[in-house]
C-alpha cells in the first residue's frame, strides 16, 4: 500500500501569488465570506434559516438589519490582534501618557507600523484625523489589555 503525498493549504494570511490558479480563488472566496464578528455571523444563520426574507416581507426591505449588523460587528468583533512586542509597547505607554492634540507624521508611521503589524492590515498614512482617531483607539484597546 502506498501513501499518498497530501498538499496542504498553506494560504491562511498570505494570497498566493500567481492569481491565475485555483487556490488564489479558493483563497478569495474563503477570505470574502469570513465573518468579522457577531452580525455577519447572525446574518448568515438568518439568511441560511430564511429568517431574513421573512422579515423583510413582514417590515419591509428597510428594517434596520444592516444597521444592526454594522453595530454587532462593531461591538462584538472577531478581529483578534497578536500581541505586542516590548519596545511597541513601550512607545504606546509613552505615547498614552501624554496623548498630543496632533499628530505628526513621523509619529503617525511609528502607531501604524504597531497597528498593521498587530492587526495584520496594510494601512498608510492619512490627513484623516478621524481614520487616526480610530487607530489611536484600536491601539488604546489592546494596550490597556496589557
Amino acid at each position: 500500500m502506498r501513501l499518498k503525498e497530501v498538499k496542504l493549504k498553506r494560504y491562511t494570511m498570505q494570497p498566493p501569488k500567481d492569481k491565475r490558479t485555483k487556490e488564489y480563488k479558493e483563497w478569495k472566496a474563503k477570505q470574502e465570506n469570513k465573518s468579522k464578528g457577531l452580525g455577519d455571523t447572525i446574518a448568515k444563520v438568518t439568511k441560511a434559516t430564511g429568517i431574513d426574507k421573512a422579515v423583510k416581507f413582514v417590515a419591509g426591505e428597510d428594517c434596520g438589519c444592516d444597521e444592526r449588523q454594522d453595530k454587532l460587528n462593531q461591538l462584538f468583533s472577531y478581529d483578534v490582534p497578536e500581541c505586542l512586542e516590548e519596545q511597541e509597547y513601550n512607545y504606546l505607554q509613552r505615547f498614552f501618557k501624554n496623548i498630543p492634540t496632533t499628530v505628526n507624521v513621523d509619529t503617525q508611521k511609528q502607531l501604524l507600523s504597531i497597528h498593521n503589524r498587530i492587526f495584520a492590515n496594510k494601512l498608510e498614512l492619512t490627513s484623516c484625523s478621524s481614520c487616526v482617531k480610530r487607530l489611536i483607539k484600536r491601539l488604546r484597546k489592546v494596550f490597556n489589555n496589557y
